[in-house]
């Protein structure tokens, strides 16, 4: 296993250049919209409102939870043998379903950098779920930098297109209110919820990374991205909040990206030197077994990030991702 990045000088020189061309984009579009910078925020206070909406619990009925982790350098070799161990993609997608992959797309930054999720995956997930016969597949998330740099900087908007997916970028009205039950936090909170209409399963796709509050930002985190507001107060207390995102969404399927994988700076990263060649993918139907392994990937223990006893505390998945007797393949 290589321990060390090393891209060509094209790569490089392509880095440069996006790069060049983020700073354009953001700086001509703004950041976020209202929902991310209202100065006032929600009224948590009150009780749940006409407008407000709960997510549906997208699992799939399986007394055992699944879990494989694929060994190997290429993402849709290791996305696919992971897939295949456990039973295939139609265990989980069937003919008519109406899909929506969640993305991490929060930083205007190439896929090189591995801040976010990588447009390789986005684009055989898809295909995969197509394949399968899904009635539609659609891809979202709200990210911290201006929504359409991210996608086009990433790579992702190009690969949720090229796929034949439904790309939704975050909109005013495409925010509602939402409550977790006994939250501290996410109550009377803006949630991105017009890609859920219709939608009857949910794939969580994202990077393992450093993050400087948490400790790490995996499957658990990722489901941030889909709250409005003034989200950046919940870094006060982020490891409750990431107890109440696992509450709040129940995934079908939660794939993690450990190919290589950001041990420093995170969660934005910035520099290939911030990165370490792990090779390795994780699918899981628990989020927080997927997130206790991806921890060891940093060099930590489940014990070491709070948010995941915390998670498992709620029931939201084990902490103890051995109990799953995980499928090892290497490709």
């Amino acid at each position: 296993m290589n321990q060390n990045v090393t891209e060509p000088q094209s790569s490089r020189r392509e880095f440069l250049l996006r790069s060049a061309k983020a700073g354009a984009l953001i700086a001509a579009s703004g950041l976020a919209a209202f929902w991310l910078h209202d100065s006032k925020g929600p009224d948590r206070s009150a009780d749940a409102g006409a407008g407000s909406v709960l997510l549906s619990d997208f699992s799939i009925p399986d007394p055992k939870k699944k879990l494989c982790i694929a060994t190997g350098d290429d993402r849709l070799k290791t996305v696919n043998l992971a897939l295949k161990a456990l039973g295939g993609i139609e265990t989980f997608v069937k003919r008519g379903d109406h899909v929506l992959i969640k993305v991490n797309a929060a930083f205007a930054t190439p896929a090189i950098l591995c801040a976010t999720t990588h447009p390789q995956l986005v684009s055989e997930v898809a295909r995969l779920c197509l394949l399968a016969g899904a009635a539609s597949v659609t891809v979202t998330d709200n990210p911290i930098n201006d929504p359409e740099s991210c996608f086009a900087l990433t790579g992702i908007g190009e690969a949720a297109r090229s796929s034949g997916s439904r790309l939704v970028l975050p909109r005013q009205t495409y925010f509602r209110p939402t409550t977790v039950a006994n939250g501290v936090h996410i109550k009377n909170w803006p949630l991105l919820y017009e890609p859920f209409k219709n939608v009857n399963k949910v794939i969580g796709i994202a990077p393992v990374k450093d993050h400087h509050r948490s400790g790490a930002s995996m499957s658990l985190k990722n489901w941030y991205g889909l709250l409005g507001g003034r989200r950046n107060i919940f870094h006060q207390d982020i490891h409750r909040l990431i107890q109440e995102l696992a509450l709040m969404v129940k995934p079908t399927l939660v794939i993690l990206d450990g190919t290589f994988t950001m041990m420093t700076n995170g969660p934005t990263g910035g520099s290939l030197g911030d990165l370490k060649q792990t090779d390795t993918l994780i699918v899981s139907t628990d989020q927080v077994a997927a997130d206790a392994f991806g921890a060891t990937l940093l060099g930590k223990t489940a014990r070491d990030l709070p948010f995941i006893g915390k998670a498992a505390e709620a029931g939201a998945g084990t902490a103890d991702f051995e109990q799953l007797q995980p499928i090892r393949v290497t490709v």
